[in-house]
């Protein structure tokens, strides 16, 4: 597994221990549509979550969450549209950014609620 493989898969369990720690359950992880993935599916008091999960090892070229343009909230809303239609699920649905950043430092969580709206 390449390096940006493993970072990636490390800051996606730690968003994970970090949403379960604020109470939401996690529905489901790495969920597939064709050729788009949902990080991380979960409940936050009746509030469905879709959970995109950016890593870095540095912010030298931003901060991870300003990796979701629009092409990739695009992208991430068709994928939620299909696991709500296959799931047949009927809540509230809102879109999450946890940036994690890993350095020699530590590790640095930021959760953005709310972080974009579907668009019509």
């Amino acid at each position: 597994m390449s390096e940006i493989h493993e970072t990636g898969k490390k800051g996606e369990e730690l968003a994970r221990g970090f949403l379960e720690n604020l109470d939401y359950k996690v529905l489901e992880t790495n969920w597939r549509s064709g050729k788009h993935e949902l990080d991380i599916i979960c409940m936050d008091k009746g509030v469905l979550v879709i959970v995109e999960v950016k890593t870095r090892r540095s912010n030298v070229f931003g901060e991870p969450e300003t990796a979701v343009t629009k092409d990739k909230q695009k992208a991430l809303i068709r994928a939620a549209n299909s696991y709500i239609f296959r799931k047949q699920m009927n809540c509230e649905t809102r879109f999450d950014i946890v940036s994690v950043l890993i350095s020699p430092k530590g590790q640095e969580i930021h959760h953005i609620i709310d972080a974009f709206y579907p668009t019509l």
